[in-house]
């Protein structure tokens, strides 16, 4: 059996990269998938590309955007994938706007849908999964509040968990990082070139220099074992080609 069969997946974030390898795993796997994010025509792209999948244009990090998601489905699991691209200069270089962009979606839009998942009943086990990045852990020097922000994704799914436990609720949250650049997606080639540019290298170059890299499809796989299987014993993983490891 498909180890998602009949679980109801919302995927926010789904229209390209990392999203969309989660929302097309998933529903290989047997889920009703829900692909959530803001453009329209990316999303009739990807529903015409993944036939069976349901599609929903919204805002995530508009405050009303969970109450909307919810109203829609009541999912099994819930997947927050976006994030806005980071500035790739070092911080002499940066505006406060551009020093906090990533605090005002990714942070944000994280922050809304697990403030939601623990005000409104879910279904039994649900869980709610951020994906957030390798750079939570090893810093970004060059992305501004970038790794601020994303460290703060995993700080907050050990924050929710706890107050799940604490309030007796039936939910599963968990942080998960992809712990390396993946040249693949928009946002990795923008740090590709950002750091080749600010290393005085090759882009090639410091793609080469990059060990242990997962794909997009490798950050799916780890989103379903952590979806499908027994509930962990933390919160916060990372994942590289190797598999997954608790942070």
């Amino acid at each position: 059996m498909s180890k998602l069969q009949g679980k109801k997946i919302a995927v926010v974030g789904a229209s390209r990269g990392v999203g969309r390898a989660i929302a097309s795993r998933a529903l290989k796997e047997g889920a009703e998938v829900l692909a959530v994010a803001r453009g329209r025509d990316a999303l009739a792209q990807l529903r015409q590309g993944l036939p069976g999948i349901e599609v929903l244009a919204l805002d995530a990090t508009l405050d009303e955007a969970p109450e909307t998601l919810l109203g829609v489905m009541s999912p099994d699991v819930v997947v927050l994938s976006l994030g806005a691209v980071p500035p790739t200069r070092p911080v002499q270089e940066l505006s406060w706007p551009d020093f906090s962009v990533n605090w005002h979606t990714d942070l944000k839009a994280s922050f809304l849908l697990c403030r939601a998942a623990l005000q409104k009943p879910l279904p039994k086990g649900a869980r709610i999964i951020l994906i957030s990045s390798g750079a939570a852990v090893g810093g970004s020097p060059i992305s501004g509040g970038y790794a601020g922000a994303k460290r703060m994704q995993l700080f907050l799914a050990g924050y929710c968990q706890r107050e799940a436990d604490r309030l007796g609720l039936d939910l599963v949250f968990y942080g998960l990082a992809p712990a390396r650049i993946m040249p693949e997606t928009e946002l990795g080639m923008a740090a590709v070139e950002g750091y080749a540019r600010y290393l005085g290298m090759d882009a090639a170059d410091f793609v080469e220099g990059i060990t242990d890299r997962q794909s997009p499809d490798d950050v799916a796989d780890a989103v379903v074992e952590l979806a499908a299987g027994p509930r962990r014993d933390v919160a916060a993983f990372l994942v590289n080609a190797q598999g997954l490891a608790a942070v």
